[in-house]
């Protein structure tokens, strides 16, 4: 079996790109992959939206912060079930129903949260948001691996990374502002409208532009998957949090996830001999996509646990308020967002090393300087610092993406974005659990051993960040290892 899976040609959708292709054609193509922007936005905009509303949710339903965390849980648990099937949907159905079911379920769940009585309506009804927003992204990432020539698939890419990056970060800022004046409600209120208009622009002008085929589904792969993946980022998710008496402790799902997760595994590689995994694990053998994915996931670790991070060392030990933390983070994300397209385009020129090498190294420089905050750190070195950092991400997440699915085969796109959706909501979740929990743990010590509580919040936080900063160094080692793949023309060509 070959150890490198690559395209070695157009399929036919992506023919219609061709010099030769008519300006109707690729007018069509470019109109359906910008209408899936806007969507992906909205419904990115909507993950980040509910980080600040939590205390006012707990006050309005009254509820504990345990119990209004499900809010978030529930939306990354369901996140990591829906993806791995994702890729069999994308063979199945054609671009347009996809899109409708995907844009239905989450209009449907805003409309619902909008009349929520309780905390579990609340819930059911972002699991329902969830189911809708899980398909957008691979959606999005196969239509553009199938429309777009390999030469100019850098600059979509860039395009990509500005809703990844912008959305994200709008997110808390909104949310504060129109939790300042306004009840958590209006929340869903505002983004109703919105998703629905994203959803009649979708049916009105999306056009079916893959070409389905058969592929049978595995129930008993989906199950497997649904086990594995909300095990593990149940598990991940909780590490730290203190266990309610006759709780489960955050190791026994960890444990139950990441043993179905070899039988998921060892089920999909039976199933390739028949073409019928759920997930085609074959798109591994390609060097190219794991060492991209392995960068993938540090990158992923390292931005979520810093987004973590960072709001709370600000509030908590800095005494800043919630919209001056979201207004002095969000030119960074900015930044990402508008370097986005011109990091496509030398993407297409250059290839991803020389992008990603010093993309990580900065990154790692900034993760470094993070360990040495302070409880009188000045706020402009943190403005600073996730500005570069912010450079230093806007040049790998577009170049990595583009590097890691050109290098596999075209009838592995939809496993191959399956595959990376997947792994960021578990790595995001690692991130996030792993920074706080070695932030808990250093506070609590240093505490218990008479340190003042602010001094040692701020030491749990420098530990946090040394443990990203350590984690990069193995980045800035892949990075030297990813090639630009075969599929891309050669310089000057």
């Amino acid at each position: 079996m070959a150890t490198e899976t690559v395209s070695t040609g157009f399929s036919p959708a992506e023919a219609d790109l061709s010099p030769a292709s008519d300006q109707t054609t690729l007018k069509r193509n470019m109109q359906v992959i910008y209408l899936l922007l806007v969507s992906v936005f909205v419904v990115m905009l909507n993950e980040t939206i509910m980080s600040v509303a939590i205390p006012p949710i707990m006050n309005s339903l009254s509820v504990t912060a345990a119990e209004a965390q499900w809010l978030t849980t529930a939306f990354l648990l369901t996140m990591a079930v829906v993806i791995p099937v994702t890729g069999f949907l994308l063979q199945r159905i054609n671009t347009r129903p996809v899109f409708m079911l995907a844009m239905g379920l989450f209009c449907a769940g805003t409309f619902f949260a909008i009349f929520a009585p309780n905390l579990w309506f609340l819930v059911a009804a972002r699991v329902v948001q969830a189911s809708g927003t899980a398909v957008m992204m691979p959606l999005l990432m196969t239509t553009v691996m199938t429309l777009v020539p390999p030469d100019q698939r850098g600059r979509m890419m860039g395009n990509i990374s500005i809703v990844m990056s912008v959305a994200p970060a709008v997110g808390p800022l909104l949310s504060g502002l129109i939790l300042s004046v306004l009840d958590w409600r209006w929340l869903f209120i505002l983004v109703l409208p919105i998703s629905i208009g994203a959803a009649w622009l979708g049916w009105k002008k999306i056009s079916n532009v893959s070409e389905p085929r058969y592929a049978p589904l595995d129930i008993l792969s989906v199950i497997l998957s649904a086990v594995a993946f909300g095990g593990i980022v149940y598990g991940i998710s909780n590490i730290g949090a203190p266990v309610a008496e006759g709780g489960i402790p955050a190791w026994a799902p960890l444990v139950v996830g990441a043993v179905t997760m070899v039988i998921f595994i060892w089920r999909q590689i039976a199933l390739q001999k028949t073409n019928s995994p759920l997930l085609d694990l074959r798109t591994l053998q390609s060097k190219n996509f794991t060492i991209s994915l392995t960068m993938m996931v540090i990158c992923m670790a390292a931005l979520f646990g810093s987004i973590i991070l960072l709001p709370l060392y600000m509030q908590n030990v800095l005494g800043m308020d919630t919209w001056q933390i979201g207004l002095l983070l969000m030119p960074g994300a900015l930044l990402m967002g508008l370097l986005g397209p011109q990091v496509g385009k030398l993407y297409d020129r250059v290839g991803p090393r020389p992008l990603i090498i010093p993309g990580m190294i900065t990154v790692s420089v900034v993760l470094w300087g993070m360990t040495l905050l302070g409880t009188g750190t000045w706020f402009g070195y943190i403005l600073a610092g996730h500005l570069v950092m912010s450079v230093g991400f806007a040049f790998l997440f577009g170049p990595l993406f583009t590097a890691s699915l050109s290098s596999i085969q075209p009838k592995f796109y939809s496993h191959g974005s399956a595959i990376l959706g997947s792994i960021q909501q578990v790595a995001g979740a690692a991130g996030v659990a792993l920074f706080i929990a070695l932030m808990t743990a250093t506070a609590a010590s240093l505490t218990a051993e008479g340190m003042v509580p602010v001094e040692a919040l701020a030491a749990g936080i420098r530990t946090g960040f040394l443990c990203g900063a350590i984690l990069s160094l193995f980045a800035i080692i892949a990075s030297f290892f990813v090639q630009r793949p075969p599929t891309q023309p050669g310089f000057g060509h």
